[in-house]
């Protein structure tokens, strides 16, 4: 009895850490990138992007293609500084790993629309934080000439947010 019992013991226990394993990567996945997050914009980078933004981009929760883990909030602002352009994030974008800004040159919302133009985008920057995050656009790209941006999430092929860049 004792030995049929330390059986069925171990092979539960080997039944349950099996179970758990989709569990903990699903949990890894999604907090890892939160725990390495880079710090964000610092309130004087804010300020000063909202004050001197050539253009910006509104991005709303409410796209077609976000959803409840996958969206941005907030106003993300295109400015030049001393021959460079920056964006900067004034908003949050929901937490994920792999995140990729990209200048488009159609405003899309959601998957199938970018994908279907994805070859025409220009991959600008990782995108590391997920609060007031500042990425520097580089030198090779000029960003004024398009009319939109995403944030795509590039390992899950996840559409984030988007927006259209407007004169402010």
């Amino acid at each position: 009895m004792k030995k049929h019992l330390n059986k069925s013991l171990i092979i539960g226990l080997a039944l349950g850490g099996l179970a758990a394993l989709p569990v903990g990567f699903g949990l890894g996945v999604y907090y890892l990138p939160i725990l390495v997050a880079s710090d964000g914009a610092s309130e004087t980078q804010v300020a000063a992007a909202k004050t001197a933004a050539m253009t910006q981009a509104l991005f709303r929760k409410d796209l077609k293609g976000s959803d409840r883990y996958h969206w941005g909030d907030g106003t993300l602002h295109l400015t030049p500084e001393g021959g460079q352009y920056f964006f900067t994030l004034e908003g949050s974008v929901s937490p994920g790993p792999d995140y990729k800004l990209y200048l488009t040159p159609e405003y899309v919302e959601d998957e199938a629309e970018f994908l279907a133009i994805k070859a025409r985008a220009v991959r600008v920057a990782d995108i590391t934080g997920f609060d007031n995050f500042r990425v520097d656009v580089p030198m090779s790209i000029d960003p004024t000439q398009y009319p939109a941006v995403i944030i795509w999430c590039e390992r899950f092929r996840e559409f984030i947010t988007s927006g259209r860049l407007e004169a402010k």
